[in-house]
């Protein structure tokens, strides 16, 4: 087997200085301070001529966009009850004008049924008076021939019955007679 050779090498780890990480040093926080101090008010600068005026007018034109967005709200919002108010006068007009109409056309309707009503009653009683006229006539001209009926049934059962025949003029006296009583 082989066999290696070993080497030790030492390195110094305090670098020139005491054991104390350089931050903590004592002896660093003069030149530590005075670069603080330096850094500081270049990025207070900064920050104060470069950075806070571009967000505060960044902050100033989201307030002016905020406040124009409101004031463009309020005023669709005007327009909106605007239009809304006029809608429901519309529809209120609309249903008063149905309905006018719709009163108009059912008076309309009732004058229509009741002159058809009125022709129609006018002639019902014009076609009834002419019925009862024609029923009246046929009445009499039956009756008329009911006493003929009678006188010409009576000769011809007394006929039948004695086998004397009697006259025309006799029977329709007969008859008569009995129809008066």
């Amino acid at each position: 087997m082989a066999t290696t050779q070993e080497t030790t090498t030492e390195v110094g780890h305090d670098g020139g200085h005491s054991g104390v990480f350089p931050p903590f040093d004592p002896s660093t926080f003069g030149p530590q301070l005075i670069w603080l101090a330096i850094i500081f008010g270049l990025l207070y600068l900064l920050m104060a001529r470069i950075g806070l005026p571009r967000v505060a007018g960044i902050l100033e034109a989201r307030k002016a966009a905020h406040e124009g967005d409101l004031n463009e709200a309020a005023r669709l919002r005007a327009e909106t009850e605007t239009a809304i108010a006029s809608f429901e006068k519309a529809l209120a007009d609309a249903h008063a004008h149905a309905e006018e109409i719709g009163k108009q056309t059912r008076d309309r309707l009732n004058a229509e049924i009741i002159a058809k009503r009125t022709a129609f009653d006018a002639e019902l009683t014009a076609n009834l008076d002419a019925e009862e006229h024609t029923i009246a006539e046929n009445k009499a001209k039956a009756m008329a021939n009911v006493a003929e009926i009678a006188s010409e049934a009576t000769m011809s059962i007394v006929k039948q019955l004695t086998g004397y025949t009697a006259g025309a003029g006799e029977a329709t006296a007969v008859v008569g007679r009995i129809m008066k009583s």
